[in-house]
């Protein structure tokens, strides 16, 4: 014992001395790696040495740099120990201290700043420039956008360069691969509530995306009563949403859903939609979208289509609908010209297969109308780049894909969070589409591990890694708390499962405890006690780690909105992992030949029933019910448990 705390304690002094060490070495003196940055950049290379920021930096912001974005560059530098930040108009030609320039390209301070580094700006909109030189006792950090947009990524990827004080050497050339990405709140069930729609527009900065369609199906002034006038406070608050969203470089959509009632021959109607749009851009929406999914073209709202368009059917509903959004088209460019083109949502919203109502859509729809497609089904397993060729083909431009997942508002997702990579999306996409609008879950917080990968998918598709997105997406939750972070990992593996509309997944459940529960069923059918007692073991530590997540997730590391909106997950988690504590014990002690193992599998059995009795919070979602937590797998173990080792004789009661 006493030489063992002799070795522990020359360790630590060895660690002691050689983080002396680094620390009193110079800054280009230390060794410097490739930092992991999310989404993944286009172009990013390492040069000699790194910079430490220190407590004192110089900030050099451009002529035309975004004084919001300036603000934000002085936040993460103040969160990354600087602890005094001066200002300067220039960089001097000997570097005395750390000097952080932002800007565009168009600056002159900016450019010469960049042109020291080596490096250059490219052409491509949103797109920036990251060089980092280490000089001295000092560093020069340029960061420079194509556009006010572009400095504002920069400014992104530089909160996740700067985290550890030191920045290595580097030059990051950065534009996303598609122009549109972000989310759409599409689902049915309970809408956001204004302030997590808030987070998500913060966050959705975070992971570069730019674009936040306002469409909840339970939204009455945008569906049922889309006629009518918003009440002012409704009004207001969205005025204030939409702002949020302008200082987050976001576009807010808003959308409409006038399909059920609309009569498309009617300029009454037409008047209405207009009406609405004004009033959204009275309170600074400029982005608009009317939603046609979800309705039937088989018979006409009104007499006066009938009239005018003959016959209800497909080819019919698409000429009619194509006149209606033109017209609302040539409004909205009359009204504003800088106004985004208008975004649509067929009848005919997934699959690329040819048809009468794709062709008229085709034919008369304004070639400027994006139009959005969810791909070769409502939730499709895979998309591929023939795939998106089919749609682009079918529909006569690129489409937008609405993806959906992860949203959890139909009957196959019934107590379930999806919290699987975002995966099965095939590199190139974003040769055929416009970009990706992920529809998340009624709980926004848990629907920010996918959006982060469809985010990252939808910037940089031909350098996405889904496995270390899902990673960094836990990391980032957790606040970058190592422990909270596995936490949430298990977490996820137990919402793992992907439903479809059909009877098949398109991710499957639970893959890491399943590769535990199948090493202990080999391990005890191979008879090998040495093997068997090790497969218990790991079992073991897989159910605490189950148990004590939870806790974990609850400490306050972890983002307090995940806890609250996941709670009865995390509730019915806590009760399987102690049903697997317990199941673990029991096939211990029958190992052993313990008559124990009975009444440990007894208890694991009726705590297994209270887990799988948790219900979902009322309301929250489009179908209430039970939670599932790993079904199929954890389950279905727990029950077979007993069955794998031959049961000693009962130990007697006490």
């Amino acid at each position: 014992m006493t030489r063992r705390m002799g070795r522990i304690g020359a360790n630590s002094m060895m660690v002691a001395a050689a983080a002396l060490a680094v620390m009193a070495a110079p800054a280009s003196a230390q060794p410097a790696t490739l930092p992991a940055i999310f989404p993944a950049p286009v172009s990013m290379t390492l040069g000699q040495g790194v910079v430490a920021l220190g407590s004192s930096v110089v900030l050099v912001a451009g002529a035309d740099a975004d004084p919001a974005t300036v603000a934000l560059v002085r936040g993460i530098l103040t969160s990354a120990g600087v602890e005094t930040i001066t200002t300067a108009r220039r960089v001097p030609a000997t570097l005395d201290g750390v000097y952080v320039v932002v800007g565009t390209g168009g600056d002159a301070v900016v450019r010469d700043a960049l042109a020291r580094s080596g490096a250059r700006i490219g052409d491509e909109a949103e797109g920036y420039t990251i060089a980092s030189v280490a000089q001295g006792r000092g560093g020069l950090i340029t960061l420079v956008g194509r556009d006010g947009d572009g400095v504002f990524h920069a400014a992104q990827t530089f909160r996740q360069l700067a985290r550890r004080g030191t920045i290595p050497a580097l030059v990051i050339q950065d534009h996303p691969a598609m122009p549109i990405r972000g989310t759409i709140e599409g689902f049915y069930g309970a809408p956001w509530t204004m302030a997590d729609r808030t987070k998500h527009l913060d966050f959705l900065a975070s992971v570069k995306a730019n674009t936040y369609v306002y469409s909840p199906k339970d939204d009455p002034y945008a569906r049922d009563r889309w006629r009518e006038p918003y009440p002012a406070e409704t009004l207001s608050a969205l005025g204030t949403l939409a702002a949020a969203a302008r200082r987050n470089h976001v576009d807010f959509v808003y959308a409409i859903s006038p399909g059920p009632t609309v009569c498309f021959s009617d300029p009454a109607d037409l008047s209405a939609l207009e009406r609405k749009f004004d009033a959204l851009r009275g309170i600074g929406v400029h982005s608009f979208y009317v939603a046609l999914d979800d309705i039937e073209y088989t018979k006409w709202n009104c007499e006066q289509d009938k009239a005018a368009f003959g016959p209800s059917g497909a080819e019919a509903a698409g000429i009619a609908q194509s006149k209606l959004l033109n017209a609302v088209q040539a409004d909205l460019l009359a009204k504003d010209r800088a106004s985004r083109p208008l975004i649509m949502v067929p009848t005919e919203y997934f699959d690329a297969k040819e048809s009468p109502y794709k062709a008229a859509l085709r034919k008369h729809l304004d070639p400027r109308i994006v139009v959005q497609w969810t791909g070769t089904d409502v939730v499709p397993p895979a998309i591929s780049v023939p795939d998106a060729k089919a749609a682009t083909k079918a529909f006569g431009r690129k489409t937008l894909l609405w993806d959906n997942y992860p949203v959890n508002d139909y009957a196959q997702t019934t107590g379930r969070l999806l919290m699987a990579p975002y995966a099965r999306r095939e590199a190139g996409l974003a040769s055929e589409l416009t970009g990706i609008l992920s529809n998340p879950m009624n709980q926004e917080a848990p629907s920010r591990v996918a959006v982060t990968g469809v985010a990252a998918f939808a910037w940089n598709d031909k350098g996405y890694d889904a496995e270390r997105t899902w990673h960094a997406a836990a990391r980032e939750l957790a606040g970058g708390d190592a422990r909270a972070t596995e936490a949430l990992l298990v977490f996820f593996d137990t919402q793992h499962m992907a439903p479809t509309f059909g009877s098949q997944p398109w991710q499957e459940q639970a893959p890491r405890l399943k590769a535990v529960l199948d090493r202990v069923r080999e391990a005890i059918a191979d008879g090998d006690a040495a093997a068997r007692a090790e497969a218990i073991a790991e079992l073991r530590e897989t159910a605490d780690a189950i148990a004590g997540a939870p806790d974990i997730i609850r400490s306050g590391t972890v983002d307090p909105g995940f806890a609250a909106q996941s709670a009865p997950w995390l509730d019915a988690m806590q009760r399987w992992g102690r049903a697997l504590q317990l199941t673990a014990a029991g096939l211990d002690a029958a190992d052993r030949g313990n008559g124990a193992a009975v009444r440990y599998f007894a208890d694991a059995k009726r705590i297994a029933g209270e887990a799988a009795a948790v219900q979902s919070i009322p309301g929250a979602t489009r179908f209430d019910g039970p939670i599932k937590i790993a079904d199929g797998v954890l389950d279905v173990f727990v029950a077979d448990a007993p069955t794998l080792i031959a049961l000693p004789p009962a130990a007697p009661a006490r």
